[in-house]
């Protein structure tokens, strides 16, 4: 059966940290879904732990990226290897709340192309981490909510479900870190396309180090935050605009 739910995990060197995310995952979601970890090598830590997980799982699969290394490439990846109508991305170091996932899902079941969890809504909050990077999401999600009208105070939260066809239909162009939140709900708002959100708690990592790169990724997440801004673009257009090359407007 055609799962309602395929939610994306990139893990690098996870190894057994994975498996109380997992463990969670599956005690939250009611919702017929599958789970791709995805990995950029077989021989990543991760990988091994998924093929000894403990409980006869059947939801749960660990597949390769073979589109090149790093984490936007890896959503590239297990985006295009989802098999349900909707597509949820989340962290495999357990910072999300998986019991928001059906909810999530819920949503675009009801139209919307892009559902975020919010941080900066009311009833939602940032427990953790670093203070320059809070500061620098909080400011960009406010802006781009106040200023762009993108229907999120979050946008750049990796915690999001999405159609999976509107995923398909618009690409994805982002190459390099996380900023493939920020680049699906530009995308969506420039063609006038319904995002809604609801409200979560974000833990920062427990244990092992993030693989955030934030001097390294401002300049992509500055590309996508100023693709928010300006008039409603038709599809093909919008592909042309996004692509390497493109105007970027």
């Amino acid at each position: 059966m055609t799962p309602r739910v395929s939610i994306v995990i990139p893990a690098y060197d996870e190894g057994e940290r994975i498996v109380p995310v997992l463990d969670r995952l599956f005690e939250s979601i009611a919702l017929d879904c599958e789970i791709l970890v995805v990995v950029d090598a077989p021989e990543d830590a991760t990988a091994a732990v998924i093929d000894s997980y403990p409980v006869d799982e059947p939801r749960l699969r660990c597949v390769v990226n073979t589109y090149g290394c790093g984490p936007a490439n890896a959503l590239r990846f297990g985006i295009h290897a989802a098999a349900a109508p909707c597509v949820v991305v989340t962290m495999a170091d357990g910072s999300d709340d998986p019991r928001q996932i059906d909810d999530l899902a819920r949503l675009v079941d009801r139209g919307v192309v892009v559902a975020a969890a919010s941080r900066y809504m009311p009833g939602g909050q940032q427990v953790g981490g670093p203070w320059l990077k809070g500061l620098l999401s909080r400011v960009a999600g406010r802006s781009l909510f106040l200023l762009a009208r993108i229907g999120t105070r979050d946008a750049t939260n990796s915690f999001k479900a999405y159609s999976t066809q509107f995923v398909r239909d618009v690409g994805v162009h982002s190459r390099a870190g996380f900023e493939i939140g920020l680049e699906l709900t530009a995308k969506a708002r420039r063609l006038r396309l319904p995002v809604a959100e609801i409200p979560t708690i974000w833990l920062d990592r427990q244990a092992g180090d993030s693989n955030f790169k934030l001097v390294r990724w401002i300049p992509k997440y500055v590309r996508w935050y100023r693709f928010a801004f300006g008039p409603r673009l038709e599809p093909e257009e919008l592909r042309a605009r996004a692509a390497p090359g493109g105007n970027g407007r």
